[in-house]
């Protein structure tokens, strides 16, 4: 049996890789600057593409610049392009943003849209304006460059123009985005009338989205409508209780403290790219939605949810510097704060820095966010330290009003390694009737009955109904094969154990039972092979001191229980 997956496990988004030159493109060894300094035009390009390949967009843009330099080649230019772009350098990328026939249509679209940005991020809303008028940027950018137009518009002071919505035929982001986007220009315009209307109308959707319900709410408390803002804010938090930003709202509206500001136009800017991000992440357009991230942190700098962004694409990717960077951003106070240094502490854990990972895993639990302290639980599970893990599981089970399985499940696991079997099973069994065809609880649950020897029929149907669920699991059918051991059918417990080996050939625990069932079959040899390779996988001390006993005292499974170090 295993442990069960940690609840966070899945939150760094794990993605293709950002900066890869082409699909399947290997990682290639990290390249610097001397290495670089005497290499021809040809070896600073392939600097770059090392660069590029390893996460290094800075890097590469550099190496690729000083190739394109010496040689004007245009797909060098266009490497430098794209390398300066998803390094965050916006206006260099500018400066090399594809225009000739020799580029590519893909490039020299993508470059207009970084232009025009450009243009905006300077306060040129006139450049911006023509750039981003009539249709001039083509798929996949139409929708960003429709949504940022008004703002342009906003900017080159042409208010008319800054409040007709944008449209593009079929894209339903435009329209619902492009009508949020009008809501706050209209607002600008002091046009109070139309903007509730259309904000109104952005969050009587049925799933109307927190940027919808930020917007509206600081909108109401902007015209002294503090109750109707308060009320706003409850209704969304029936639905999204998790909701850290409308929270942050209600308590700020709570105490009476001073009103959002409207959104400058730089900041609105930013906000139309936010939804094209998002969805070019959805899509794994992992290139595009980091080329689209940048160009929103270009406007707005202070964007906190998209520096998260950014540090869960450059961990996925693998470059764990650059995501320790993005998700040192926000800063205390921020509501994306608690988030990002979650985050930031999983980047440790993943590089086996557990003592940092849980130094910043506490720091962001202080906080008091929920998703923070869960993240903290699963910390501490992996460094064994179960009795403060299922202390703050409590808490958070304490204050849901239908606690989250998985919040059931974890605590169970750390009562169960505590040695608190009562109050483990107890959750287990809590977690399964929330969840009853969840393969990871019928597993640990059946498994935990089978090793005690307890309903042993009703665990068999258990574990058998999550292999069948996930047949490539190796701690699924080892749950199975040890159910047939406990239930002496050791041939079957043989065929199983094998399979399980097969899936998890690394798993101490599964080569520990394989050699048992080898033992009660008659295969002693092989058995014994078994338990000596138990002690070359890192067992725990329980699982070691099992396959010791069995070779020290020659008698396998029927020997006398072994006795644990130090306990």
């Amino acid at each position: 049996m295993r442990l069960p997956l940690l609840l966070t496990a899945a939150a760094p988004l794990v993605l293709l890789a950002a900066c890869a030159s082409a699909p399947g493109a290997g990682r290639a060894p990290p390249v610097n600057d001397a290495a670089a300094a005497g290499a021809s035009s040809y070896g600073m390009f392939l600097a770059g593409e090392a660069a590029l390949n390893s996460g290094k967009s800075g890097d590469a843009a550099r190496f690729f610049d000083r190739a394109r330099t010496e040689t004007g080649d245009a797909m060098i230019s266009e490497r430098a392009f794209t390398a300066a772009l998803l390094a965050g350098d916006i206006n260099r990328a500018a400066a090399l943003a594809p225009t000739g026939d020799d580029a590519s249509e893909a490039s020299k679209r993508l470059g207009k849209l970084v232009v025009a940005v450009e243009a905006l991020a300077e306060g040129k809303g006139k450049d911006a304006k023509v750039l981003l008028a009539n249709d001039s940027i083509a798929f996949p950018h139409k929708s960003a460059a429709a949504l940022l137009a008004p703002w342009a518009a906003a900017q080159a002071g042409d208010v008319e123009g800054s409040l007709v919505r944008p449209q593009v035929r079929g894209d339903r982001l435009v329209d619902y985005f492009g009508q949020l986007g009008q809501a706050a220009l209209y607002e600008r315009a002091k046009r109070y009338d139309e903007a509730e209307t259309d904000y109104k109308a952005a969050v009587s959707v049925s799933t109307p989205t927190e940027m919808a319900v930020i917007g509206y709410g600081g909108f109401l408390e902007r015209r002294g409508r503090r109750l109707d803002a308060l009320a706003l804010y409850e209704e969304h938090l029936a639905r999204e209780s998790g909701s850290i930003a409308v929270k942050a709202a209600k308590a700020r509206a709570s105490a009476g403290k001073t009103t959002p500001p409207m959104l400058t136009i730089r900041e609105g800017a930013a906000q139309a790219l936010l939804a094209p991000s998002a969805t070019m992440i959805a899509a794994k357009q992992t290139q595009l939605s980091l080329a689209y991230l940048r160009l929103l942190l270009r406007l707005d700098p202070q964007r906190d949810e998209a520096w998260v962004m950014v540090g869960d694409l450059m961990q996925g990717a693998g470059d764990a510097e650059s995501a320790r960077a993005a998700y040192g951003h926000p800063k205390p106070g921020s509501t994306e704060y608690a988030t990002a240094q979650a985050k930031l502490a999983w980047t440790y854990q993943t590089a086996d820095d557990k003592e940092t990972a849980l130094k910043l895993a506490r720091a962001a639990a202080a906080s008091g966010d929920s998703d923070a302290r869960v993240t903290l639980a699963d910390f501490l599970r992996a460094d064994e330290q179960y009795a403060e893990a299922a202390q703050v599981l409590s808490g958070l089970i304490a204050e849901a009003k239908t606690p989250d399985w998985r919040l059931l499940y974890s605590r169970g696991v750390a009562y169960e390694r505590l040695g608190r079997w009562p109050e483990g099973q107890a959750d287990l069994q809590a977690a399964l009737k929330a969840r009853p065809d969840e393969p990871e609880l019928l597993n640990y649950l059946g498994y935990s009955w089978i090793d005690r020897g307890e309903h042993l029929k009703e665990a068999m149907g258990m574990v058998q109904k999550a292999v069948a669920a996930d047949p490539r699991s190796g701690a699924m059918v080892d749950s199975l094969g040890w159910a047939y051991y406990r239930m002496g059918d050791y041939k079957q417990a043989v065929e199983k154990l094998e399979q399980a080996v097969e899936l998890e050939a690394g798993d101490p625990e599964i080569n520990n039972h394989l050699g048992d069932a080898y033992w009660k079959v008659g295969r002693r040899d092989e058995a014994q092979f078994q338990w000596r390779r138990v002690l070359t996988l890192k067992p725990d001390d329980k699982i070691k001191a099992s396959a010791e006993g069995k070779l020290s005292a020659g008698l396998g499974p029927d020997g006398p229980a072994p006795k644990i170090a130090g306990k």
